[in-house]
């Protein structure tokens, strides 16, 4: 950030006079909306540090350390005395008035964009500090930023002859549209590269897929391999009589009177060799009979797939991608006894999608009566459960769980209605097909792909 810029932005800041919220959104991104209405962003990444302005944004996941904790505790609802840019540095010093105190109290949210210093840190009046998104111990600088430790200032810097020029010089007009230019500018980086990113992950498992199922064994090639297993047996049978124990083949005719050689297998006894070929031609009979189920499983979850790939390519911001492969779920994945079917998280509500009947049957097993059962009306596709622990769950985790639904059902566009209920009120009547009352219905316009990577 650049100081004529901070200095602009808090000229605007002291328009307003209280703060309706403040929470982290992203890893390093603070939201404060002020004067309920106006959410301007503070994105705290070290090196690469921005302030921009857009609508108010649903947090990709829930942050609950104590940082998080208290900075809701002491600016949502606080009253808002000033903004300043102290010592003329690259920093925003908000003094704020909580409203949770018993009596006159301030404290301030100082925002310092210096570089790999970069840090959100809440002060209170003695310049001590509350809390930090990020600590610093005295052995990493000699500016320790730690609870109930007085925090030293910065070292004032001389001023540059770029920072000493007259700031109609520097005029960027309207700070508003200039910060709502920059969060396009960001947003459009930040949706493609995470676009790319993603599309080539989801990428990587349809061609996984693909692969699998090119080096299925072909049916008949397994029938006739199991006939051949077959009968390869049956005349080791009637010619057990002439093999030794130390030979390595078998020299005979086949029930046509054609002269055959049979490689005899090592380490097992003559006796058993016949039962060896038998146990050859069963195996090779098993996979040709269950095949197809294989290739079903395996053709189910390159769709699913698929259908995320086509979803991620239409998806028109961060939020929509980060729902549709999370970075969280990857981790938690591995905590979580689910075997079957993907994890999604949506507002810290647990979300499971069927890729195939089988793992559709398998959610419907474990889900519990209160969960939130979801399914397309009338065309066959993923199951949805949303674990709800017995509450009742926001009508945007609803809409965003439907559109889960939809996109992992199909690739085609068009408006979908997508019914859910309780469990409790899903009846199962063959496999994963079942009846179920007592719903709601919400519709989902599934919109055509325009974009390709």
């Amino acid at each position: 950030m650049k100081l004529y810029e901070l200095q602009a932005i808090s000229k605007r800041l002291n328009d307003f006079t209280f703060i309706s919220r403040a929470r982290r959104i992203e890893d390093n991104t603070l939201e404060i909306m002020f004067d309920k209405s106006q959410s301007y962003f503070f994105n705290m990444t070290r090196g690469h540090s921005f302030i921009y302005k857009a609508l108010s944004q649903r947090p990709l996941q829930g942050y609950n350390a104590p940082f998080d904790t208290l900075l809701h505790t002491l600016l949502s609802g606080s009253k808002l005395i000033n903004v300043s840019v102290p010592n003329g540095d690259r920093m925003l010093r908000l003094k704020i008035a909580p409203k949770s105190s018993y009596k006159d109290k301030t404290i301030y949210l100082q925002l310092e964009f210096t570089g790999k210093n970069t840090n959100a840190i809440l002060i209170d009046d003695n310049e001590v500090t509350i809390e930090a998104l990020r600590h610093i111990d005295a052995h990493s600088s000699f500016r320790v930023v730690r609870p109930a430790m007085e925090l030293l200032k910065i070292p004032a810097m001389a001023l540059s002859s770029y920072n000493r020029l007259n700031q109609e010089d520097k005029d960027i007009g309207d700070i508003d549209i200039f910060l709502e230019d920059k969060f396009r500018e960001v947003q459009d980086k930040k949706l493609q590269d995470m676009k790319r990113q993603k599309c080539s992950n989801v990428a990587k498992k349809i061609k996984k897929f693909t692969q699998l199922l090119t080096k299925l064994p072909n049916r008949e090639k397994l029938e006739k391999e199991a006939k051949e297993f077959q009968n390869i047996g049956n005349i080791i049978l009637s010619n057990l009589y002439q093999i030794k124990p130390y030979d390595t083949k078998l020299k005979s005719y086949d029930f046509d009177g054609k002269e055959i050689t049979i490689s005899l297998p090592k380490g097992v006894k003559t006796n058993r060799i016949s039962d060896y070929y038998f146990n050859l031609s069963k195996r090779a009979k098993a996979k040709a009979k269950n095949v197809h189920i294989e290739q079903e499983n395996l053709s189910s979850k390159k769709s699913f797939y698929e259908n995320i790939y086509y979803a991620l390519e239409q998806a028109t911001t961060p939020y929509e991608l980060e729902l549709l492969v999370p970075k969280r779920a990857k981790s938690l994945r591995k905590k979580e006894k689910l075997r079957e079917g993907e994890l999604f998280w949506i507002e810290d509500y647990k979300v499971m999608v069927g890729r195939n009947s089988n793992e559709n049957q398998k959610l419907l097993s474990i889900a519990k009566s209160n969960d939130i059962w979801m399914h397309t009306r009338d065309i066959p596709g993923s199951h949805v459960i949303i674990r709800t622990d017995k509450q009742n769950l926001p009508q945007s985790v609803l809409n965003a769980a439907a559109k889960l639904c939809v996109d992992f059902s199909t690739d085609m566009p068009g408006n979908y209605l997508v019914d859910y209920t309780k469990r409790k009120f899903v009846k199962i009547q063959e496999g994963s097909n079942v009846e179920y009352d007592k719903y709601q219905t919400i519709s989902i316009l599934k919109e055509g792909i325009e974009i390709r990577i």
